[in-house]
């Protein structure tokens, strides 16, 4: 079975930047010094009214691309994960794959996974390589969830950011090398992180904009996100420590024999409760979401590319996602020369 590898890693950021201060003095019975203790985000990035997931997903490609002078004839597959597509129909893959440039010989096609998807796609991604069906794999993700959250709920716009990341998936050694990976699903919880109202079991009505307030003080529609924050915890705390034993014994490893652990950036609470209750040192799980908030299927790859300028060649590397679904997913990397393109 031929392996497969990281062989590079870009990421993009839209423009708007949306701070707390900003936050603040736009609704001031928030508490945003005691939201950003809690959730330890401080700012996020915002697409701009007319900026979609192809436009980020675009811009991180190419910075990819160019960056590593990869010959774009050579790009096999283009896997793109996204919650937030520029239209119902087509695939935004395949408009991707044309604005990139890329050969009509490349498949192209979308998944929407969310906050599991970097995962799932680097398991799509090295099963294509190790089939020999692809030699390259180019994955993007991109999420605009700002698009979908009402501006008077507090539950996830201090949460949300809008990013993109790009990764070269290759059957050339050298890279970070894809191992071990398990995945799961529980679609009961489906309820828990939602956007309710759009797609064909409700479609968007004069219903579908009515606003209600929930005990919080939350205001949203049909038509925008909702997310039950407590479920959202307790699936997490009772799902992924078993997901990442799993994942250890599928790999052959030990807890400690791994050197460094990339979660999902949910929020610092979330994270931190679960980096506890699997008793991982602080120091080996990096995070990265202050300046860029839950960039959702972008999170992980975002972190590879910032947080592991400490990451030696050989180290056991977990990525650990989980959200929206439920889905969860699992992969053990030996780190090796990944490109980090500015």
């Amino acid at each position: 079975m031929t392996d497969a590898y990281i062989a590079g890693i870009a990421y993009h950021l839209p423009e708007q930047v949306v701070t707390n201060a900003a936050l603040q003095v736009e609704q001031p019975d928030w508490d945003m010094t005691r939201l950003e203790s809690k959730v330890g985000i401080r700012q996020r990035h915002i697409a701009a009214p007319d900026e979609a997931a192809s436009d980020l997903g675009v811009a991180a490609a190419n910075k990819l691309l160019d960056g590593m002078r990869i010959d774009r004839a050579s790009i096999d597959v283009l896997l793109f994960c996204t919650q937030s597509p520029d239209y119902f129909l087509p695939t935004t893959a395949c408009i991707l794959q044309d604005r990139l440039g890329l050969p009509t010989t490349c498949a192209a096609l979308d998944f929407n996974q969310g906050c599991s998807g970097y995962v799932y796609g680097l398991w799509l991604s090295r099963a294509l390589v190790a089939s020999g069906s692809a030699r390259n794999v180019l994955l993007v993700t991109a999420e605009t969830y700002s698009k979908f959250i009402h501006p008077q709920d507090r539950s996830v716009r201090v949460l949300f950011g809008d990013g993109a990341s790009a990764t070269l998936v290759t059957s050339t050694p050298g890279g970070a090398r894809i191992g071990a990976t398990i995945l799961g699903t529980d679609g009961s919880g489906y309820g828990n992180l939602i956007v309710p109202a759009g797609g064909s079991r409700t479609p968007l009505g004069t219903a579908t904009a009515v606003e209600t307030t929930d005990e919080n003080g939350s205001v949203r529609t049909p038509a925008n996100l909702f997310m039950n924050g407590q479920e959202l915890f307790l699936f997490t705390l009772k799902r992924i420590p078993d997901l990442v034993r799993r994942t250890l014994d599928a790999a052959g490893l030990a807890a400690d024999d791994v050197r460094w652990y990339v979660f999902h950036q949910a929020n610092t609470f979330m994270n931190d409760h679960l980096r506890t209750k699997l008793k991982i040192p602080k120091e080996r799980a990096p995070l990265f979401m202050e300046s860029c908030g839950n960039t959702v299927s972008s999170t992980i790859p975002i972190v590879l590319h910032e947080g592991s300028g400490d990451f030696a060649p050989g180290d056991p590397v977990m990525l650990v996602g989980f959200g929206v679904g439920y889905s969860w997913g699992a992969c053990v990397l030996e780190w090796g020369e990944v490109v980090r393109v500015v």
